[in-house]
């Protein structure tokens, strides 16, 4: 049973590395060697799985689970960066420049990571020029997720933050159905508060005033439904 589901687990990780954009470019003799030297690593809820001083050492894959890339202020309150999923990855950046990341990862759930050493993401990917290309337009998407964030920073009104923080993860993570898009994930008020820059109470106070507006829907698996109204005046829905 052990070797069963040592098997599947492999298989989808080989699933997973397979949609990935930029290793659809490898050959079959370099994408087998870059499985072999892949290394899997688990972690429960909560705990660290990438801090600054180790940001440098791996590009990291996360097989299940979610993260989220977060850095405390001076004033210790948490502020998220961004969240991954299944199938994505992060610390490509440090792996081109070398340099360390000012903010830490870690797990949003019981979670299970691919790491690639920077030694194997040197030889086997910075090395084709075919994937080099498809680095540059992760990049991109990287820097409009940044854009991003700058919006959300650069408004004054809290309200706006939390819609733009909800707007974005939906866009991410979000499940249409027939009550409208479901963030397929659980978010506690202190984790959107946390991406929104705001303190916990002012976002349960407005999460509150869009339930009571019947803009979204807070499931009890703490999933939240953002119904057609939602973005119904968001300029950048249009």
């Amino acid at each position: 049973m052990a070797h069963a589901q040592e098997g599947i687990k492999q298989a989808e990780v080989e699933r997973i590395l397979g949609r990935l954009p930029f290793f659809s470019s490898l050959s079959g003799d370099e994408l087998l060697s870059l499985k072999a030297a892949l290394r899997k690593k688990s972690f429960p809820r909560n705990a660290m799985i990438l801090c600054e001083e180790d940001s440098n050492r791996y590009m990291y894959i996360v097989i299940s689970g979610k993260v989220k890339v977060v850095r405390t202020g001076s004033d210790g309150r948490e502020r998220i960066y961004a969240i991954h999923k299944r199938g994505d990855f992060f610390g490509e950046m440090a792996m081109l420049d070398g340099k360390t990341s000012p903010a830490a990862v870690v797990a949003l759930e019981d979670t299970t990571v691919g790491l690639i050493a920077k030694e194997d993401f040197d030889r086997y990917l910075m090395s084709n020029s075919k994937v080099v290309e498809r680095i540059i337009e992760m990049l991109c998407g990287r820097l409009r997720e940044s854009w991003l964030m700058l919006k959300v920073l650069s408004s004054s009104d809290a309200e706006q933050r939390v819609r733009t923080v909800l707007g974005h993860l939906a866009d991410m993570h979000g499940v249409s159905d027939a009550r409208g898009t479901i963030i397929a994930m659980k978010l506690t008020h202190k984790e959107i508060a946390g991406y929104a820059n705001l303190a916990r109470e002012t976002v349960s106070r407005l999460l509150t005033s869009l339930r009571k507006g019947e803009e979204i829907e807070i499931l009890d698996s703490h999933q939240i439904v953002l119904k057609p109204d939602f973005r119904r005046d968001d300029p950048a829905a249009v």
